[in-house]
């Protein structure tokens, strides 16, 4: 399992730290074996899970910008885990409302040692940490428009929401209204096909 994730981690071309998947295989494992009594996620099959939960985590791992990061409805952990592995000097703060899926989350910081991890149970309409984010991040959560509204507020004024979508979100963009301006950038995920994955990278105009 280290050296497959190894070779597929390799794809991304991107630097990591020297025990990244060996860590990174670790949270498979215990992924498929909480995923046995608990429905964390629909995917099952490891390979599956390096690539659409692994690879398509750490592909955005470019585009995270400060010390502080917001993983919003981060579910069993994706893509908050697998960046906390790689860039251990941010600061990540793994939110969702679902207990099960966030207990999980937060048993496979403890286990993987990630002390620059905490977890959070709550929506993020709700969440109130006194502090915005340097970045906010979420995956697949919910349409542009509805996600400001989710968790806008929590990106500093300078800050970025990086929002990880399938295809070009045309409609979504263009349904998009002030303060927010985009930018657009295709990811290579490895394994998924041209053109499946896009971050659309949302920042406040001045």
């Amino acid at each position: 399992m280290t050296a497959q994730i190894q070779t597929a981690i390799d794809e991304l071309g991107q630097p990591f730290p020297a025990d990244t998947a060996e860590k990174l295989g670790t949270l498979v494992d215990e992924l498929v074996r909480w995923n046995k009594n608990v429905n964390l996620t629909a995917i099952r099959d490891r390979d599956e899970i390096i690539t659409s939960h692994l690879l398509d985590s750490l592909v955005a791992a470019p585009l995270l910008a400060g010390e502080t990061v917001l993983d919003v409805g981060t579910g069993a952990g994706f893509p908050g885990l697998p960046l906390a592995i790689v860039q251990p000097n941010r600061q990540f703060t793994l939110l969702d409302s679902n207990n099960k899926k966030i207990m999980f989350a937060q048993h496979a910081a403890g286990l993987l040692g990630l002390s620059n991890v905490s977890t959070v149970k709550a929506r993020g309409e709700d969440y109130a940490p006194g502090h915005g984010f340097d970045t906010v991040i979420a995956r697949a959560l919910a349409a542009l428009p509805r996600l400001v509204e989710i968790a806008g507020h929590h990106v500093r004024e300078d800050g970025v929401f990086v929002a990880l979508k399938g295809r070009y979100p045309t409609e979504e963009l263009e349904q998009l209204e002030k303060p927010w301006r985009h930018a657009v950038t295709e990811l290579k995920v490895p394994g998924l096909e041209k053109g499946s994955r896009h971050a659309v990278l949302l920042r406040r105009q001045p």
